[in-house]
């Protein structure tokens, strides 16, 4: 199973009728109807956290090598793919490539260690790479837990709507990709609805289909109709997740994808699925050494289609239950498989790829707060440049949740303001504050808190802060309460951005072409 196997009704309930007065209402004010100003981008300011040392680095390095030539990684069904190993050098065996030492390290060396992706808006561009992490949604889910608090199969009408949800959330980067599966659009169709979607609904960057090769051109040619044909081949536009079937398997499908995006030189995040245990080794060098031959021999591959295509080191690893055999979330062995594959993707100067706010709750409970915030946490501080699944990952992925990708989204602010650091200017070390208020007195009242204290401290749109009995007062509501009222709040008052009406006719014209072109299929 790869990784993309991983209803709202009209406003309701504004948590105060105080108008202005108490602390729903200003919670209101903070992150309602609004949403907020859009945050950049996060250059992160604070220095990574990093768990091997240089003897366990090549001792990780040195095994990937013998894995890539002694055992070989297969690349499926796909006779051009083998062929073009064969020209490059590799010892091809059937299906079974064998890599001499060096040559995929060599190939990388025409790879992007930063590169800009560009959205139709361009003041929401954003960085890949270096000290830039930019976060995107939930991707895949087949269900979604809607505002009832009902589980069901996903609409097209809940992807519009977590389109512009992380269109409206100021602290999510890119509108994402296949944030659930539209089951109610045959599923060699639903791709066309899905980029539209993200092109009418978002002018935040966006990413791709890959579930098959013609899928991934549809993606290229809508993007020609927004950018131009000369601006996407020059630049990367969309980001498009390629998954290794691990352990050490490429399929066609995935094959099939990133010829056609490197060839168009779009981004491929390159990523092994791992559920230790079953799909790597147990022990966290093991699965690092697996990931790091898949991830090599797969980025490679990305500059044998087209040398200098954007390119990143990604990987989603999770550990399983020994006893179950289900997938377990913010655990410490994942974290530090993700800890490590960092450091092994700086190394080879390429952006990383991991983490999220991952859970195997079945609701946004303790559990799920806890796991995500164990992998949020980390993701941050392994240095990672792109994030999917940042917000509204719910169940192991199975579910895409409105209530949870609304704490998420919340939580992703507050990475925003961690991950700036101190700030060390002359406002920032306050003498004049510790001057004015001096020995035994406070400092509420005094020039630099009046001056500062609206953007001291990250101030969250859905924690509640105040004594028992005033939430009493305010209904007893729990978080998921109140991230369903400022959910309903958002869609109430979202506004398109602007879509240039050619650019919107010609989509729709291209879309319904495709569409006449091939009968509907449901699998």
């Amino acid at each position: 199973m790869d990784e993309t196997t991983e209803q709202t009704g009209a406003a309701a309930g504004r948590r105060s009728r105080g108008e202005g007065r108490g602390a729903a209402a200003r919670r209101a004010s903070r992150g309602g109807a609004g949403a907020g100003p859009q945050m950049p981008y996060i250059t992160r300011k604070i220095p990574v956290y990093e768990v091997l040392d240089e003897e366990g680095l090549s001792i990780i390095e040195r095994n990937a090598d013998t894995v890539l030539e002694e055992i070989g990684i297969e690349f499926r069904d796909d006779a051009e793919a083998l062929d073009m190993w064969r020209k490059a050098g590799a010892d091809v065996k059937g299906e079974r490539v064998h890599f001499p030492k060096g040559l995929c390290r060599e190939l990388l060396k025409t790879a992007p260690s930063e590169f800009t992706w560009h959205a139709r808006n361009p003041e929401r561009s954003v960085q890949i790479g270096g000290k830039a992490t930019v976060f995107a949604p939930v991707y895949g889910s087949p269900f979604v837990r809607d505002l009832d608090g009902n589980r069901r199969y996903a609409t097209l009408e809940d992807f519009r709507n977590l389109v512009k949800l992380a269109y409206m959330a100021p602290s999510i980067h890119s509108s994402g990709g296949t944030v659930c599966e539209p089951v109610d659009i045959p599923v060699n169709k639903r791709h066309l609805d899905m980029v539209y979607s993200h092109i009418k609904y978002s002018d935040k960057p966006f990413m791709g289909s890959v579930t098959a090769p013609e899928r991934a051109e549809d993606s290229v040619a809508m993007a020609k109709l927004v950018f131009g044909d000369e601006f996407v081949e020059n630049n990367c536009v969309m980001l498009n997740l390629i998954n290794a079937n691990s352990p050490m398997v490429f399929d066609e499908t995935m094959l099939g994808a990133a010829k056609v995006y490197a060839r168009h030189n779009q981004a491929c995040v390159l990523s092994p699925f791992i559920l230790s245990g079953a799909m790597s080794p147990v022990t966290v060098a093991g699965t690092l050494t697996q990931i790091l031959a898949e991830v090599l021999a797969g980025a490679s591959f990305t500059q044998l289609v087209r040398p200098g295509a954007p390119v990143l080191f990604g990987t989603f690893a999770a550990s399983i239950s020994m006893q179950s055999g289900a997938p377990t979330f913010g655990t410490p062995e994942p974290a530090l498989v993700s800890y490590g594959a960092a450091q092994l993707a700086r190394r080879l100067g390429l952006p990383f790829r991991t983490g999220g706010s991952l859970c195997a709750s079945k609701v946004p409970d303790a559990q799920a707060a806890h796991e995500s915030a164990n992998t949020l946490n980390m993701t941050l501080l392994a240095g990672t440049n792109f994030v999917l699944h940042a917000a509204g990952w719910l169940e192991g992925g199975l579910a895409a949740c409105y209530e949870k990708f609304m704490i998420d989204q919340d939580q992703l602010g507050m990475m925003q303001k961690m991950a700036a650091g101190v700030d060390l200017s002359e406002s920032g070390q306050a003498m004049d504050a510790i001057r004015e208020v001096g020995p035994g007195a406070h400092y509420l009242g005094c020039a630099h808190t009046q001056a500062n204290f609206q953007t001291a401290f990250y101030r969250s749109a859905l924690a509640d802060n105040n004594s028992f009995e005033q939430w009493e007062i305010e209904g007893k509501k729990r978080i998921e309460d109140r991230a369903n009222a400022l959910c309903r709040s958002w869609l109430d008052a979202y506004e398109a951005p602007p879509l240039d009406e050619a650019i919107d006719e010609a989509l729709t014209a291209y879309i319904a072409k495709r569409k006449d072109e091939m009968p509907d299929a449901f699998s």
